[in-house]
């Protein structure tokens, strides 16, 4: 019934991708003021579809996945729809049939389908999550005196020893009666004891199903993947979140903007300086050691705000509000975020990017507790350059750390960053940290 399901989603996928073509190249069409039921029009137009199905079909944009996965379904639908044009182009061109049609209909046409395309898309997967959620494919759990999960939901479950099976690669009949059970399933999963997981393993390993084996001790250690080094099986643990080219795009961004920033911005920066000095005795920037990339140590630049002989260095009392220590410029230019500015510099030597996890000083704390205390997690999050704003920022995580929620919501957010970074979401955290600027927990 489930596999039924499912073939029937992908067709109706099918219909919905013809669908959004069709009524995109007719609103094109429109637009322009070319008649619909032009047959010139519509012939390639019809050969245009036909392509993109095939070319979709190869793309494996009917892939069950595609029903519940987002990302992979828009990626997959918008690979074969950018194949299709580049097949539809060259076609066109070659044979010089570009004069027959119009110009403004195809490239209003071309971009309303695209929108259509990626709209339905969008609705068909929300549908399926909402309507199904796990219950699209058909789940076994086999427990061979294991772990019973907490969450059993839309699985159904199978005492081995209840039925008679279990991990024996000495008897044929046995794997038999396993085949047999797993007929029918889209995916198996396995608890069993230490000493039987290799056996369960091997039996899996012929049975043509997407067979798993529930290992909890490996749950402290988070795996990623699993490598070999010299012939010996290795779990990846970590791996760093950005490749070379998406490193470099967001130097290139932070370079982009800080530059003309800094150019922009260095009058303001001189009148406070002048006016830290007048307030109060001591340098302009305070410098104070904080956790970078890598968990490597680099001294932060802010404008000092607080009395010299008052200042904390290891960060360790977070500042309250009417904290005594803070001087009359150094009130304003933390409720403005002003006292941030300087960071720019650290951005241009590198050790800081505009948009990451904003580095904490070694000293900090949550209901007396150091930040990675609180949660052990709080490590992951320097595995980008820390940030002038952030994800957590925006979401109007700052000010003192008094209680443990406090740390975690950042971490959480850190992590949320860390693991779905793109350029487009650095944009739109930098645009939000305007609104911002100026908070009711900046102090």
């Amino acid at each position: 019934m489930q596999r039924n399901v499912r073939l029937g989603l992908c067709l109706l996928m099918l219909l919905a991708d013809m669908a959004a073509l069709a009524a995109g190249f007719a609103a094109g069409l429109r637009i322009a003021g070319v008649p619909l039921f032009s047959g010139d029009i519509w012939q390639p137009l019809a050969g245009g579809m036909a392509a993109y199905g095939i070319v979709a079909f190869h793309n494996q944009a009917y892939n069950p996945e595609c029903l519940t996965r987002l990302t992979c379904s828009l990626r997959s639908a918008l690979m074969a729809f950018a194949g299709t044009l580049l097949i539809f182009l060259l076609v066109v061109f070659s044979l010089k049939a570009t004069g027959d049609l119009s110009r403004l209909g195809i490239s209003t046409g071309i971009l309303c389908s695209g929108t259509l395309l990626v709209l339905q898309r969008l609705l068909i997967v929300h549908s399926v999550r909402r309507n199904f959620s796990d219950n699209l494919f058909a789940q076994l759990l086999i427990i061979d005196d294991g772990v019973i999960p907490d969450d059993v939901n839309s699985m159904i479950l199978v005492d081995a020893a209840a039925i008679g099976i279990k991990a024996d690669l000495d008897d044929p009949y046995m794997l038999h009666r396993l085949g047999t059970l797993l007929h029918g399933y889209d995916r198996v999963v396995i608890s069993c004891p230490a000493d039987r997981k290799a056996d369960w393993a091997q039996m899996l390993k012929g049975a043509n199903i997407l067979g798993e084996i529930i290992v909890p001790e490996l749950d402290p250690m988070a795996p990623l993947a699993v490598e070999n080094c010299r012939g010996v099986p290795t779990l990846v643990v970590a791996r760093g979140p950005l490749n070379l080219a998406n490193r470099a795009k967001k130097r290139l961004l932070d370079i982009a903007i800080t530059v003309p920033l800094l150019i922009a911005l260095s009058p303001l920066m001189i009148v406070i300086a002048i006016a830290i000095r007048l307030d109060s005795p001591g340098p302009v920037f305070f410098k104070q050691e904080r956790i970078g990339r890598g968990n490597r140590l680099f001294h932060i630049l802010k404008f000092r705000s607080m009395r010299v002989e008052q200042c904390d260095a290891a960060g360790a009392a977070s500042t309250r509000r009417d904290d005594d220590r803070i001087t009359r410029v150094g009130a304003f230019i933390r409720k403005t975020s002003i006292d941030e500015l300087p960071q720019l510099i650290n951005v241009l030597l590198g050790e800081m990017s505009l948009v990451g996890p904003r580095p904490h000083a070694l000293g900090s704390t949550a209901e007396e507790q150091l930040f990675w205390q609180v949660d052990r997690q709080y490590w992951h999050r320097h595995a980008l350059k820390p940030g002038i704003t952030g994800l957590a920022q925006i979401r109007g995580f700052r000010g003192a750390t008094e209680t443990r929620r406090d740390i975690l919501n950042r971490v959480e957010a850190d992590l949320e960053y860390l693991h779905g970074w793109s350029l487009m979401r650095d944009i739109a955290i930098l645009i939000g940290t305007f609104n911002v600027l100026v908070h009711r927990n900046a102090y």
